[in-house]
């Protein structure tokens, strides 16, 4: 006795995308509520299931929902924020600046909600997501009533929702128990990317998927940069890095995979893990064409993703499964690679495989949930139909196909959307919220972009605030004079230091943005080799604010910031209008004189040859201070013995540049 059908989807081309891919003309599905109990001819259907309610197709293709392996559903918010930038330039110069300041619960649902309403109209029925509040993207799936993967992000820095990693870790734990037994949604643990994560993390994170048997959901290899730095940071690849670091422990869903080798792919492979292919999204931020045809062919369950819509910029599934074809006959100069109806299975079953959702979603079989999606082929852009070869239909989906083709869709056999209609989304009223989001950060940017300061706060924080200092500076042509000096006992050494410096300057043509520098400091220890390197930013207000007797500058200092950014990526950053290059050597005495502490750098300008300069400063917060200070760097400048007629006003970039204008 077969099981009584609630509703049988009749008059359709059945696409069931199973193990033998069946295909039936015209084919029917039946359902018993959220599952499906049987796909096949019609006419076979209709005589086991005769009590069934039926529903008429109109003759449209039936088959199952697409799934989107990888996005960042509410960056839905933040479409068209950034473009045409490198993928360190885009994602910490402007995604995360504005993530830290707008995202919010509400944020995060508002755009969660707009990126369903975009799927649904597109033909996904799930999705699996990497973002932050990820409880609150759960919340607004469930009411679009689509089924997702959703990942709780972890990183080594704070986030919009957790000022530290163990309260992002927390955060996920709190996630997956509420979630875990969920109808429509997977809930998973998401650290970002081995290069956003410390070793400690990867493992806590690791620990917490395999403790709850959840997925791990994390960006991998995606920029031939992030391999370069794996390697030399960590001498190995990236995948033996998570290996180490116990993540194949989980159920692992990988992004991207664009730099990945031949031993690797199968470290993958036997552990399992699933991929998901970003075909625009790598296109666009220029990171490389992934090797998916030789993933596939070693047996890996590589899904296809949109990515997050500002890097995309839509979540139009149609348009993905076409590039990652295109892509893959591009890599590999053979128009025979990946071939249409593969690239659609990537795209449903195999999709949910590596989301390890394979045994819910992903195809038209009995027993799993009924995730479907009714496509108009009846269109001028689908005309003519070819029906010699099987294979035709998925040749004309992948290729003809397009997203306003998808009228009818279901997911947990409940109808989302209707003749186009969205039956679970307010749209109108979606849309507007977005347009204030979207004044409200045009205006922070354009804020932001008025001010090098700003900007370089934005990107990773300023550790120290505002102060000044007193400073001169004395051209010497005998540094042991002045080394022999620093013993008098008028002085007292705190500590001596030795530095090998690198400094970048970059110079705005307005002067009340000041200069940003970038330094890097090889510190040498007493048998002249380098123990170890540090690099920052420091930004230098308008060099002077008054001029003591005896040239003494009071000029303002410095806000700093680590340098963890290539020059690269400061350059395009920061957009400055030229820059300035000086090597010196210096030798750092921090010394007490009157009881009060100044630096004393001895620095021999290398690049370009400068010769020999005495540098006395010291910090000051109050014009007070800073007057008996100027007073006592006078009297320093010649107890160490240099000529105090030789004292200069200028910084070392104004002594350089008027150099080289001489």
């Amino acid at each position: 006795m077969s099981e009584k059908a609630d509703l049988l989807l009749t008059n359709a081309i059945v696409l069931t995308m199973d193990a033998e891919m069946n295909q039936y003309e015209p084919g029917a599905v039946a359902l018993q509520g959220k599952t499906i109990l049987a796909a096949g001819p019609e006419a076979e259907l209709k005589k086991i299931y005769p009590d069934a309610r039926e529903f008429d197709c109109g003759g449209k293709l039936l088959m199952p929902g697409l799934v989107n392996a990888h996005t960042h559903v509410p960056m839905t918010l933040l479409r068209g924020l950034a473009d045409d930038l490198r993928l360190d330039v885009w994602l910490l110069g402007y995604m995360m600046p504005v993530e830290r300041e707008f995202v919010s619960p509400d944020f995060v649902r508002l755009g969660t909600l707009l990126g369903c309403a975009e799927f649904i109209r597109s033909g996904v029925t799930a999705f699996a997501d990497m973002y932050y509040f990820e409880e609150d993207v759960a919340k607004a799936t469930v009411e679009a009533g689509l089924r997702g993967v959703l990942g709780q992000t972890v990183l080594k820095f704070p986030s919009p929702d957790a000022p530290s990693y163990e309260d992002s870790l927390e955060a996920a734990r709190e996630f997956i128990v509420g979630w875990k037994h969920h109808d429509l949604i997977v809930p998973a643990v998401s650290p970002h990317a081995p290069y956003t994560c410390t070793a400690e993390i990867l493992q806590a994170c690791a620990a917490l998927a395999a403790e709850h048997n959840v997925p791990l959901h994390t960006h991998i290899s995606e920029t031939s940069f992030e391999v370069e730095n794996m390697r030399r940071d960590n001498s190995m690849p990236v995948i033996p890095y998570i290996k180490k670091q116990n993540l194949f422990d989980a159920k692992l869903l990988l992004a991207h995979c664009v730099h990945v080798d031949a031993g690797e792919i199968n470290t993958m492979r036997n552990h399992r893990a699933g991929v998901a292919h970003n075909p625009s999204s790598n296109m666009k931020l220029a990171s490389g064409m992934a090797p998916v045809t030789r993933m596939l062919a070693e047996g890996l369950n590589v899904g296809i993703g949109t990515d997050g819509p500002s890097s995309n910029n839509d979540l139009d599934m149609f348009e993905e499964i076409r590039l990652a074809a295109f892509m893959a006959k591009t890599r590999e100069n053979d128009p025979t690679a990946l071939p249409a109806k593969q690239a659609l299975l990537m795209a449903t079953r195999m999709g949910a495989q590596a989301m390890h959702i394979g045994h819910l979603t992903g195809s038209l079989e009995p027993g799993k949930r009924a995730d479907l999606i009714l496509v108009d082929l009846n269109s001028l852009h689908n005309s003519p139909r070819f029906r010699r070869d099987p294979d035709g239909i998925y040749a004309q989906i992948v290729y003809a196909g397009k997203s306003t083709d998808v009228t009818d869709v279901m997911v947990n056999g409940r109808w989302l959307m209707q003749d186009r209609e969205l039956k679970t989304i307010n749209l109108p009223a979606l849309l507007a919220d977005a347009e204030s989001y979207a004044r409200r950060i045009d205006h922070f940017l354009l804020e932001r972009e008025q001010s090098v300061l700003a900007k370089l706060i934005a990107i990773g924080g300023a550790t120290e605030g505002e102060s000044y200092e007193v400073q001169a500076k004395v051209q010497i042509s005998d540094p042991e004079v002045i080394v022999q000096a620093l013993e008098r006992p008028e002085l007292e050494i705190v500590y001596r230091r030795h530095y090998h410096e690198f400094d970048t300057y970059f110079i705005f043509n307005d002067p009340a943005q000041g200069s940003v520098r970038h330094r890097e400091d090889e510190f040498i220890n007493a048998s002249g080799e380098v123990e170890y390197v540090r690099a920052r930013l420091t930004h230098v207000g308008p060099t002077r604010e008054e001029e003591f007797p005896s040239k003494v500058l009071l000029s303002r200092s410095r806000f700093l910031a680590p340098a963890t950014q290539s020059l690269r990526f400061l350059r395009e950053y920061f957009t400055p209008d030229s820059e300035l290059f000086i090597e010196k050597d210096r030798r750092r005495w921090l010394v007490r004189y009157k009881q009060e502490e100044f630096y004393v750098n001895i620095d021999t300008v290398r690049k370009p040859q400068l010769g020999h300069y005495l540098e006395v400063k010291s910090r000051t917060w109050s014009r007070t201070d800073a007057q008996e200070k100027a007073a006592l760097i006078a009297e320093l400048i010649k107890l160490l013995g240099a000529n105090p007629d030789k004292t200069v006003t200028q910084d070392y970039t104004e002594i350089v540049t008027s150099t080289l204008e001489g």
